[in-house]
């Protein structure tokens, strides 16, 4: 039985957005209050249902404090900041200072109120063009884009906080986030959407004409891209996980999320199919940087953490998400 007690208040930074609201579902279910800190620039209010929110910058250092202080917090969860590999190429300064810059002052608050754990939301791209596959957490770190050079930036911004007196991290780094709540009650919901089983089911529903395949030339089985896809379910749970661990003691690291599966875009087109659902799709050249496959090892944080995907074989991914996308007056 874990030290911890269940009862323990966690901030969430971005808590309003797809992967924080699927995080905050979870530390509820746990005995947690998750408390929402969002500047609500890319969060839904619709999403904040299980603790209260705090609509503020994370640089805003006096609000930031005062909400440790109101709330007796000793952890935190980071999701906030901006996520899209594309935007970043090109307007790279944005995420410079959406993910590093507003985040010196919202450490300086945390190490100040004395916050003990932090779990950031890192991502695969920090590992830039594979040299094997899977993935394992030693890869070389070579981001190809500003997005994944901002988070890597920022591990290593915890690295060197901690070392100086601060709390202790870890980075969980993940692959293809995917899916919905099993209720329907939350899911992903980007503006813009460049994901592609949100894409695909927009595709199905009509909401677009077809879903834009880049790429049928690569050397993969069936010649379209491999990814590692993972439930954001399984991903709230690793999230659980981490920041139990870290205040049991644990010790920082970073850890791959991933399903460590590969799927490829056109078996993701099967599973669309024989669920009955098939999607209207063409194919574009590929994008420049777009590697052929990329899929985590999840050794290290099955052993570390006692992770272990439940529900992120692509039957379950796209069954939730295409439910969630399906029009309902949940939306």
């Amino acid at each position: 039985m874990n030290k911890t007690s269940r009862t323990q208040t966690i901030l969430v930074a971005g808590g309003a957005g797809y992967v924080g609201s699927h995080v905050c579902k979870a530390l509820a279910a746990a005995g947690y209050l998750p408390v929402v800190l969002d500047n609500m620039v890319t969060g839904r209010k619709d999403f904040v249902k299980w603790g209260p929110l705090v609509q503020a910058c994370v640089s805003n250092e006096e609000v930031v404090a005062q909400t440790v202080r109101d709330h007796s917090i000793q952890a935190v969860i980071d999701l906030a900041g901006s996520i899209e590999v594309a935007e970043s190429v090109i307007d790279p300064l944005k995420y410079y200072h959406n993910n590093i810059a507003v985040k010196c002052g919202f450490l300086r608050a945390l190490v100040k109120s004395g916050v003990k754990a932090v779990v950031f939301s890192s991502t695969a791209a920090v590992y830039g063009e594979p040299i094997a596959v899977p993935i394992i957490e030693s890869h070389p770190r070579q981001p190809k884009n500003p997005y994944g050079w901002t988070k890597l930036l920022y591990e290593q911004m915890l690295r060197d906080v901690q070392v100086a007196g601060g709390p202790s991290w870890m980075a969980l780094r993940y692959f293809n986030a995917a899916g919905a709540s099993f209720d329907g009650d939350i899911g992903e919901c980007h503006e813009p959407e460049s994901h592609l089983i949100p894409r695909a089911c927009f595709a199905r529903l009509g909401r677009i004409p077809a879903l834009d395949i880049y790429g049928n030339d690569y050397s993969t089985p069936d010649r379209t891209a491999v990814r590692d896809y993972v439930h954001v379910m399984d991903l709230a749970a690793a999230h659980v996980l981490a920041v139990t661990k870290l205040l049991d003691g644990a010790s920082s690291a970073a850890y791959n999320l991933g399903s460590g599966t590969g799927t490829s875009i056109g078996e993701i087109m099967a599973a669309f199919e024989q669920l009955g659902w098939p999607v209207p799709h063409q194919f574009k050249p590929r994008r420049a940087g777009d590697p052929a496959q990329l899929v985590a090892s999840n050794a290290a944080a099955r052993e570390a953490l006692g992770w272990l995907p439940q529900h992120s074989d692509v039957a379950t991914i796209i069954r939730t998400a295409y439910h969630w996308h399906q029009p309902s007056e949940k939306q």
